[in-house]
Parts: structure tokens; sequence; C-alpha cells
């Protein structure tokens, strides 16, 4: 048929896929949880048909009203938000609850489409580069401030977006290069860090230095990086110690291991490696799981559901899964890169970029690889919010794909 030309029918395929799935394990974990998520599936297909039988102009015209909405939403739970398992970012409405970040990331993706497709955008000139940092770091700083640490490294997703318009790769890498001093300095002397710092930046300026223009913003840069990076060094022993509890042993779990704090923060690893490991090759059987049918990991419904899957399914089951995602993240890479509109391709890269941060982090949780934060599996971990916003995203991409398949420029 051809009004079907142009609908990705691959990726609309692993999108049903990936639900299903989802709901079928959410719902052996819990029944009435699972039937509660078959619910909001339907309501996530309601509005992305309303969204696929729409304009495609309304998003890029309508991006600044949609992400000025979404910092109003994060601003307004200081003062109205429900505290749920230790942080303020729920409203409640009701028996139902809705978190505003995961619609926040979508206004901020359309915000970050529509400066970056302007005809005056250009990443080499200062006012564009802070602009759009300014774009991402607004709903970032109020995010970290609820405190939602795991939602606000989400973010870090845009500059992948950033990166493919022309970031330097510095810039991009900042980030990880804190977070990476910051840990490393937990397990080693801050005085070898910092000493291992000098040397590398001596290294890399030595390698660099014909190449680089020497003026006094970048000899202040580069100085000042370095300068910070040994004081985040020595610094991050004494923030660990400041943090609350629950974040600093969620931390400390992966230097002593999660049977140091078994009855606390390694409670949730313990049994979710507990589960995966007993799952085997083939996994014990739908509904036949005795960590999960006894209970054992608290809210595994939500961000450690994937354990679940190791556990009933198996290692088959999980690589088929880890393998879905990576086909369904690599087509929307793939898809956003074919696209003729800048917009359309900046949205793609955020929306991929998100799913990839989201995926990469929660399996990451999962296993004990990565601090718990509180990150879900898209379109996995029960949660209307969740699934209406990515569902909501998805469908926002590929009436964007099919717009400009269907387009005659």
């Amino acid at each position: 048929m051809k009004w079907t030309e142009g609908i990705d029918k691959l990726g609309l395929g692993l999108y049903f896929l990936l639900c299903i799935f989802a709901i079928a394990n959410i719902y052996s974990v819990d029944q009435k949880l699972g039937e509660k998520q078959f619910m909001f599936f339907c309501i996530s297909l309601v509005v992305g048909l309303v969204i696929f039988l729409g304009r495609s102009k309304f998003f890029e015209n309508m991006a600044g009203i949609i992400y000025i909405g979404g910092v109003l939403l994060l601003i307004g739970l200081f003062p109205f938000g429900k505290e749920i398992l230790g942080q303020k970012n729920w409203y409640k409405f009701g028996s139902f609850t809705m978190q505003p970040v995961e619609f926040a990331k979508i206004g901020t993706a359309l915000m970050l489409a529509n400066y970056v497709s302007g005809p005056d955008f250009n990443l080499k000139n200062r006012k564009s580069l802070l602009t759009a940092l300014a774009i991402i770091g607004v709903p970032a700083v109020v995010v970290l401030a609820i405190p939602d640490v795991g939602s606000m490294l989400v973010f870090i997703a845009f500059f992948i977006a950033l990166y493919r318009e022309g970031l330097s790769g510095f810039l991009f890498g900042i980030g990880f290069i804190f977070a990476g001093v910051f840990l490393i300095s937990l397990a080693i002397p801050p005085i070898y860090v910092a000493g291992a710092v000098v040397l590398i930046a001596g290294i890399l300026i030595a390698m660099n230095y014909h190449r680089m223009s020497w003026d006094v913003i970048t000899i202040s840069g580069i100085s000042g990086s370095i300068l910070l990076l040994c004081g985040l060094a020595f610094a991050s022993p004494y923030i660990l110690e400041k943090l609350p509890k629950h974040q600093r042993e969620r931390i400390e779990v992966l230097y002593k291991g999660e049977k140091a704090f078994r009855d606390t923060s390694g409670y949730n690893l313990l049994y979710s490696k507990t589960a995966i490991g007993s799952g085997g090759l083939w996994g014990k059987g739908y509904r036949e799981g005795s960590v999960t049918q006894g209970k054992f990991v608290p809210e595994q419904q939500t961000d450690y559901i994937f354990c679940a899957v190791g556990e009933e399914w198996g290692f088959a089951g999980s690589a088929l899964l880890v393998l879905a995602y990576m086909v369904y993240i690599g087509r929307i890479y793939y898809l956003a890169e074919k696209q003729k509109s800048t917009f359309n391709r900046v949205f793609g890269y955020c929306f991929a970029s998100i799913l990839l941060m989201h995926f990469s982090i929660n399996l990451g949780m999962v296993m004990g690889l990565f601090p718990t934060v509180g990150i879900p599996l898209p379109y996995f971990s029960y949660g209307g919010s969740s699934l209406l916003a990515f569902s909501m995203m998805t469908f926002i991409f590929f009436k964007l794909n099919y717009s400009d398949k269907n387009s005659l420029v």
C-alpha cells in the first residue's frame, strides 16, 4: 500500500517486540502490574497514533513551548512533588504518578534539534556553543538539584548529538574524564591520580604543541582543566563522605562488593546477580524463577527487570534481548543519519543516544558494573511515565522519518 511507504517496519517491529516481551516479564514478576503495564502500552499506542496522524512540523514549531513546559514541570517538583523511595521526583494524582523528567528529555531533544537546525548555528562560534550547552544544562541542573543523579547522567546523551554536528572531541569527553578521575581516586591514592593527570596532560601537549594556538584563552583553559582534575582527585574521598548514606554505599559497592552491604545498598545487586546466574543457558522457564517468584528483589519490575529475564530465559534469552536493543538503537542512528532535514537528524541522534545511555547504565547497574542510580530499561521497566515518554519519542521520530522519506525536497 502506498501510504505505508516510508514507515520503518523494522524499527516499529522491534518497538512492539520489546514492549510485548516487557509486559510478559512484568506480568511474571507481578500479575497486577503486568496488567497495568499493558494498559499503559495501549495508551501509548493511542498517543502514538495521534502523533503519527499529525503534522510533522508541529514538533519543530512547538519545540520551545514543549521545552519550557518540561523545565517548569521539573521546577514544580520542589513545592508539589511527591517523595517516593527517597527521591522527590514524582507528581501524584490519586493512584497514578507521573515522573516529569522523562518528558523533559523529549522537550530538550526537540529544543536542541530546533536550535541546531537554525540558520545561525555554528559550533565554532562561542555563542552557538554556549547556547546549545545552556539548552542541555538548564534541565540537567534542575534534575541534579532534585536530586536525581541517574536522570542527570542521561543528559550526557545530548552531547553525542552535538558531537555528530561538530562538537570538539575534548568537550565531548570531558564529562567522562571528570567521572573517571572521581571514581579512580576512590580506589587509588589521590596523589598518584593527580600525578597521572599532569603526566598525561604533558604528553598530550607535547604531541600537539605545534598544532595549537597558544593564546590566553587556550592556556587558561588547559591550566584550569588540569588544576580542576587534580583538585577533584584530592577532593573525591571527601565528596564521597558528604554524600547521603544510600548514595555513598551504592558507589562503595563497586569497590567492596555487594556482600559488604548485603542488608542495605548491596541487597538488590546480590539477588540480581543470583537470579541472572541461576538462569544458566536456557533459563528456568517462564514464571518458574525461584528468585523472581519469591520476590527476593525489591521493586524488581522497575530498574531490575533484566534479572527476571536472566533467571527465566537464561543466557540465550538475555543475549537475544541485548541483541534486539543493539539492532534497534543502531537502526535509529542509521535512520537519523539518512535524514535530509537537520532537525530530524539531530532529534534522531538525541533519541538514539538517550536509549543508549538508559540501556548501558541499566544493564551495568544490574550486573554490578555501575552504581545503582535508578535508571529504567527503555520500554521494559514498569512505569507509565517511562513507557509513554519513550513511546512518544519513538513515534515522533518515526513520524519525522516518514515525512522525510515522502518529502519531494
